[in-house]
């Protein structure tokens, strides 16, 4: 059961690192075509990968004068002299390989990493921006002959700067949960600070704001050879609605306390519920109710399990947009190498849907090293708004080579009426029979036997509007970049992908909307672990628009074969990728600080998740 694994820590399972922002601190078939409209057929263009460098506020040690002893010496003598990172960076790029591979499919350059509020200072009455550090990181594009990829980010994981308390102590710059404001939470080691994406009149959004004015600034009067160098820019990095509880609350099960509760955010619902239905009445009939007026719709917000004076538009949970995770996972040691177990799922004996277990779940595989490297979650998300109340029978069933079944087991699950009636037990027949189960070990890790369910029209509504939120806060800047001299550079998200994890709840990060389109920016994808390699996300990447995207951060997790690494980074490159951004660290060996190693760093000297020999098999592809 999934009560008896431990879960290891988010930066494993969530988004496979300590945050781009922190990690400066801290640190299948190929034949897919690539196609652009009127192209068909024309050969993919070259993928860039362009490592995320850790150590842009250093530069290479000096050879004359007393040579500084630690990283902090060195960031000082650095700030002071004016040089850039131009020369780690290089040196780590050479390292890694040529410009351009030799067989052309792939080029070598950076992603520079712009901490926003980091570059805000104190000058006694004021924040402003510390304009030796933006000249600064404009001299490293400057000196630096490789494409860059900008990232400009300013997330919700701390970065030691100093206004990032000043803003904490501002309730207009926080998420609000039904609750109230969101206090600063803890990720392990890092300060987790609830920016609300709610509105954009507030502290937080005016200093990010300004300090992208003054690094666009800086880049914009660079010449335009240089310029040209910024192959892309990614803004902000990961952004989206809170939850309760950062470091373990992002599944299925528990309570479901999420932002935004704000003034700003209650009125705008009703405008939007306003702007959908037009007439009150409209409203009512959708959702069951009998408002007078939109003035007094609330968002849902509290469960009806544990409040029965509660009407039903006011309930919400993991399930009360209308869909039931149905979660776990499931290996076979008798089945093929490299393939996954099938689950079958039966409601009241008839079969419902058929999944594989192939997602990742790197929770399982330290619980249980016996498995090795296999990908065994599974998830099919069950409609239940048009069942009829009451007991309704599921049953797992794995299927075995040989095409006998073994029973996983089953739960019983209540679907309530409207006026909260429990009804009866749903008729129906018999799951069929399983067979000898050895060999096969799994669980079924979400719903409990006998959980209750309720549906509440007006909560896909309300999940609707919070994507509509990050939309909206993600469009702000990209007017301020269409406004500037980076006009015509691609511009991108930098997202998590929560739905590549199966025991995730992704509404409650309400993130679809900027997956599936954020104005004219461009798809920017994190992806970790089975992702990177596996189904679940080319088989959602399927269900979009999307012709290309930008994969924002990447670690496969695991050991691969030279072989495997090659087939995944073609499979990205033929399917559209054109960035490949990963952690590697230039700090000069002599001065750095192994207490703020990145264990997802693919580097030559970490060995964590094999990421010693990946390095190695990537300079051995770029050298080809």
């Amino acid at each position: 059961m999934r009560a008896a694994i431990r879960v290891i820590p988010r930066s494993q399972t969530r988004r496979g690192l300590l945050p781009a922002t922190h990690a400066i601190a801290a640190f299948v078939a190929i034949g897919l075509l690539f196609s652009v409209p009127g192209c068909a057929s024309e050969a993919p263009p070259r993928l860039l990968l362009a490592p995320m460098i850790h150590g842009v506020d250093l530069c290479q040690v000096p050879t004359a004068g007393p040579a500084p002893g630690t990283e902090k010496e060195l960031a000082a003598y650095c700030r002071d002299s004016g040089q850039s990172a131009a020369g780690i960076i290089e040196s780590t790029l050479s390292s890694l390989g040529p410009a351009v591979s030799s067989n052309g499919r792939f080029e070598v350059g950076y992603t520079l990493p712009v901490p926003l509020l980091k570059l805000l200072v104190w000058n006694g009455s004021d924040w402003q921006v510390d304009p030796r550090a933006v000249e600064r990181l404009a001299l490293t594009v400057q000196e630096t002959d490789r494409p860059v990829v900008l990232h400009l980010f300013s997330t919700h994981f701390g970065i030691k700067a100093p206004i990032e308390e000043y803003l904490s102590g501002d309730p207009a710059n926080l998420a609000v949960s039904p609750l109230g404001p969101m206090r600063k939470d803890r990720y392990y080691s890092i300060d987790i600070y609830p920016w609300t994406v709610a509105s954009t009149d507030n502290g937080i959004t005016r200093y990010r704001q300004m300090a992208i004015a003054q690094v666009l600034d800086a880049v914009c009067r660079l010449p335009q050879a240089d310029r040209r160098k910024v192959r892309a820019v990614t803004l902000l990095g990961e952004l989206h609605h809170f939850h309760a509880d950062f470091e373990s609350g992002m599944g299925v099960s528990g309570p479901y306390i999420v932002s935004d509760y704000s003034e700003a955010s209650v009125r705008g619902f009703r405008e939007f519920l306003a702007g959908r239905f037009g007439e009150i009445g409209n409203l009512n009939k959708a959702v069951g109710e009998n408002f007078s007026s939109f003035d007094e719709v609330k968002p849902p917000s509290r469960d009806i399990r544990t409040d029965r004076s509660l009407h039903l538009v006011e309930h919400i949970d993991s399930s009360a947009h209308g869909k039931l995770p149905l979660t776990g996972w499931a290996f076979d040691s008798a089945g093929k190498p490299g393939e996954p177990a099938w689950i079958r799922i039966y409601r009241n004996g008839a079969l419902v849907a058929r999944v594989p277990a192939r997602y990742g779940r790197q929770d399982v595989l330290q619980a249980k090293p016996a498995i090795g490297t296999a990908d065994v979650g599974w998830r099919f998300d069950m409609d239940f708004t048009g069942l009829a109340p009451g007991l309704h029978r599921l049953d797992f069933l794995a299927e075995r080579a040989g095409g006998t079944l073994a029973n996983l087991g089953s739960r019983r699950v209540l679907i309530m009426a409207r006026d909260r009636s429990p009804g009866g037990a749903v008729p129906g027949g018999d799951a069929p029979q399983a067979a000898d189960g050895a060999g096969l070990v799994g669980s079924i890790d979400h719903p409990q036997d006998l959980a209750t369910f309720y549906f509440n029209p007006m909560v896909p509504l309300w999940h609707e509007f919070r994507n509509e939120q990050v939309v909206r806060y993600l469009a702000r800047f990209e007017q301020q970049l269409r406004a500037s001299c980076l006009a015509e550079v691609d511009l991108y998200t930098h997202q998590i992908a929560p739905f590549v994890n199966p025991g995730w709840d992704t509404t409650k990060f309400a993130v679809d909307g900027s997956l599936n389109g954020a104005g004219s920016l461009r798809l920017g994808i994190s992806l970790y672990g089975e992702a990177t390699y596996g189904h679940s996300f080319m088989d959602w990447l399927g269900t979009t628009n999307h012709q290309t995207y930008g994969i924002t951060e990447f670690h496969p997790l695991r050991p691969m074969s030279p072989e495997d690494v090659r087939a995944m980074f073609e499979r990205h490159r033929q399917r559209g990728a054109t960035f490949l951004s990963f952690f590697v660290d230039a700090r000069p060996r002599g001065v750095r600080d192994d207490s703020e190693r990145n264990i997802f760093a693919i580097d030559p000297d970490n060995p964590d998740f094999g990421s010693d020999r990946l390095y190695a098999t990537i300079r051995t592809i770029v050298n080809e």
